[in-house]
């Protein structure tokens, strides 16, 4: 009797695994069909129907020409790399004042970045976008930088699980040798967070890279259009170009896949070590 629910339970597992993957790929294999079908291939066939043609690369070219995805990745880089360096020392630095200080209000302070999590974004767009008008960064990189430079409750909530890891004494010793507080976070803490800087380095990286509101709403010229907007162009009032459009998201997701298989045990041990104090 044993045996025989010890083999259900493991088929439910697999077959739970199993319907979880293809439900995730599905959607990923309709958009690799779409991109290398024609026009005319793409509205007479079926969504799950393989291409006629595996070498038809012209969406491919039309979509990294016409959509100027140069400049795109370009801009995305640009704004990925300050906006994520900036953040992650932020966070980091909160989590180690939070965690290492005890001060009046410190309970207060981490409750006020968890409400400003809980608020809903777009009731206060019209507020940061006169902020951000005000302060003359509309139609610059700039303005994307400054609202993602913004430190989430989950990086920092990440840093402080790290960073019940990490010994007080490390501090002390380090205090008793006349090393400051900056001097402490610089050469001990921050290296001994290396795996929770790559998992919010990630995590937040690819919320940036995914993100089409901030660029198109703050950011509309031409050259400053990001991965996410780049795409934009192949949809008009008369129709949309779907198998152009697909062949840009295949271009737009070949980076994010390579640093995710790159990188990937950073991303478990970071979740699972961050997870258990």
């Amino acid at each position: 009797m044993y045996k025989v629910k010890y083999a259900l339970a493991t088929v439910f597992k697999y077959a739970t695994l199993l319907f979880g993957a293809f439900v995730a790929l599905l959607p990923i294999v309709v958009v690799l069909f779409a991109s290398f079908k024609t026009g005319k291939e793409y509205m007479s066939t079926s969504p799950l129907a393989p291409p006629e043609n595996w070498l038809n690369f012209e969406n491919y070219v039309r979509a990294f020409v016409e959509g100027n995805m140069l400049s795109g990745f370009i801009n995305t880089t640009i704004i990925l790399l300050i906006s994520i360096t900036g953040a992650t020392l932020l966070g980091s630095m909160i989590a180690y004042i939070l965690h290492r200080f005890k001060f009046r209000g410190s309970k207060l302070l981490l409750g006020a970045f968890l409400l400003a999590t809980l608020i809903p974004g777009v009731t206060t767009q019209v507020a940061t976008f006169q902020i951000i008008n005000e302060l003359g960064l509309f139609n610059t990189r700039w303005a994307a930088i400054i609202l993602y430079l913004g430190t989430d409750i989950i990086a920092v909530y990440i840093f402080l699980q790290f960073l019940d890891t990490i010994s007080v004494s490390l501090d002390e010793s380090a205090m008793l040798d006349g090393a400051s507080y900056f001097t402490i976070y610089r050469k001990i803490i921050l290296p001994l967070l290396k795996p929770a800087i790559v998992t919010v380095i990630i995590v937040k990286g690819i919320n940036i890279y995914n993100d089409f509101y901030t660029p198109f709403l703050y950011m509309p010229k031409a050259d400053l259009q990001v991965i996410s907007t780049a795409l934009f162009k192949f949809k008009g009032p008369y129709g949309s170009q779907w198998e152009v459009i697909s062949a840009g998201i295949m271009l737009a997701i070949i980076p994010t896949l390579i640093v995710f298989l790159s990188l990937q045990k950073y991303i478990y041990n970071g979740f699972s070590q961050g997870s258990v104090k």
